[in-house]
């Protein structure tokens, strides 16, 4: 199984922003004498990107596996790497077009290491680029 990661930048962000959220609501808590409904929500909001830090870093952002290229996120979008006629580069992006589908792979996102492997199997591929 090949994994291509996320830019540590990307990570942090959501690492700074949970914890952000969560000292917030613990500042509030510490010092009103009510605990009210914007405490609750600033404590869901840490807590979603807390989980999306601790997802992406486990799950990476993209994974080939068994000939299968999955983008690795709640609502996953996969492609079999046979079924691939063209690969078009956008805006530093690919646009991955089947016959049935089409993906795109957000390159901002990679880290730099990864993006290497990910040309590298990507070109492998007998397609059309365009």
């Amino acid at each position: 199984m090949l994994r291509i990661g996320y830019r540590k930048k990307h990570l942090n962000i959501n690492l700074i922003l949970g914890l952000s959220f969560i000292t917030l609501a613990l500042i509030r808590f510490l010092t009103q004498d009510t605990f009210r409904w914007t405490g609750y929500g600033t404590i869901v909001i840490s807590i979603l990107y807390l989980g999306t830090y601790v997802y992406q870093r486990k799950y990476k952002y993209l994974s080939i596996n068994n000939g299968i290229l999955k983008i690795n996120s709640p609502f996953a979008k996969e492609v079999k790497l046979s079924e691939i006629n063209q690969i078009k580069k956008f805006a530093g992006d690919y646009i991955i077009t089947t016959d049935q589908n089409k993906m795109t792979i957000n390159t901002q996102i990679i880290d730099p290491d990864s993006l290497i492997v990910l040309n590298n199997e990507l070109e492998k591929l007998d397609v059309e680029w365009v």
